[in-house]
């Protein structure tokens, strides 16, 4: 068989047109493919619902991969071990109520097992803008990472969603454009991003699982953002706590769908 570079480029450029026009109108967009943000994918799309997942980052994964300080373990505690029980990421008892994982089997195996619950991913892309009717988010304003880095004066494309989900980490990325933009007030106590507090790890994780909710019409916040939204401590290297915001957020979003 005779390579045609030609059908490998169509191949590639049709192929993807079909999936991004696909996910032009879905359910649930969420913004942010790391941990918090793939388990409400993943158990939104088990239950049939139409999901997309845009990340500004070549990689998937965010703050997961590395560990504490690049050494590439991370911890989980009792009450989050089982959802890495589900995906099969192995885990490792190190003592009573602490289990640590492999963070480069946990992101490979969490996002494979995300992908082929049905959830479409795209990376290389931000969310610069939402979309807002009578003061209800209603969809995203898309474009490519690089052209935002460049700051290249090039027009986004625009889809809609029943319901987006923040799920940036601390930047709190889409909260603080609806903050900035929207002229839409947050559901916290000044109505705007709370900002997240000092390690607090205990703190934190029980934290992150509350504020993980609706955070103005239409706009979920889960993982790290809902702190950064709603105030609460950082946790660092252990993750249960993200993915247990994402299974809440994804809980509430199918009894609301």
């Amino acid at each position: 068989m005779k390579l045609d570079e030609i059908t490998i480029s169509k191949a590639i450029i049709e192929t993807y047109k079909d999936k991004l026009v696909g996910s032009l109108d879905v359910d649930v967009a969420i913004v942010g493919a790391g941990p918090a943000g793939m388990a409400c994918g993943y158990y939104l799309a088990k239950r049939g619902k139409k999901v997309a997942i845009f990340e500004r980052k070549l990689s998937v994964g965010g703050g997961m991969w590395g560990g504490g300080i690049m050494f590439n373990e991370i911890v989980v505690q009792e009450a989050a071990k089982r959802i890495l029980d589900e995906f099969g990421v192995r885990t490792r008892l190190y003592e009573k109520d602490y289990y640590t994982a492999d963070s480069i089997e946990a992101v490979s195996t969490i996002c494979s097992k995300t992908v082929k619950s049905g959830v479409t991913i795209f990376n290389l892309m931000s969310a610069e803008d939402v979309m807002i009717r009578k003061n209800r988010i209603c969809g995203l304003v898309l474009n490519w990472t690089a052209v935002e880095m460049a700051k290249l004066h090039v027009d986004p494309i625009s889809m809609a969603a029943r319901f987006v989900v923040d799920a940036t980490g601390h930047a709190a990325e889409v909260a603080r454009i609806v903050e900035r933009k929207s002229g839409v007030r947050l559901k916290t106590k000044t109505g705007k991003t709370m900002g997240e507090g000092s390690m607090w790890a205990h703190a934190a994780e029980d934290a992150i699982v509350k504020n993980s909710k609706e955070a103005c019409p239409g706009l979920y916040v889960c993982g790290m953002c809902a702190n950064a939204v709603f105030g609460g401590p950082r946790m660092g290297p252990i993750f249960g706590g993200m993915l247990l915001s994402g299974e809440k957020v994804a809980k509430e979003l199918i009894e609301r769908l």
